[in-house]
């Protein structure tokens, strides 16, 4: 099975999410960006490991 891995990052005025060094579209919320990467991993049919940052710049891991 493959393991490919998401991170939600804050970009500019925005969100995005960053899978093998590749950049998605800005998201105004990362909620929405997180959705997207959640939405492209599975459209991939692939188990995925998000990487997010917290309003205290602190991450974490959820499997999707």
């Amino acid at each position: 099975m493959n393991k490919v891995t998401f991170k939600i990052a804050r970009r500019d005025d925005g969100w995005v999410y960053e899978t093998n060094g590749a950049l998605s579209q800005k998201f105004r919320t990362r909620e929405a960006a997180r959705k997207a990467a959640k939405l492209a991993a599975s459209a991939a049919s692939r188990t995925i490991r998000l990487s997010h940052e917290n309003k205290d710049e602190e991450w974490y891991d959820d499997t999707g």
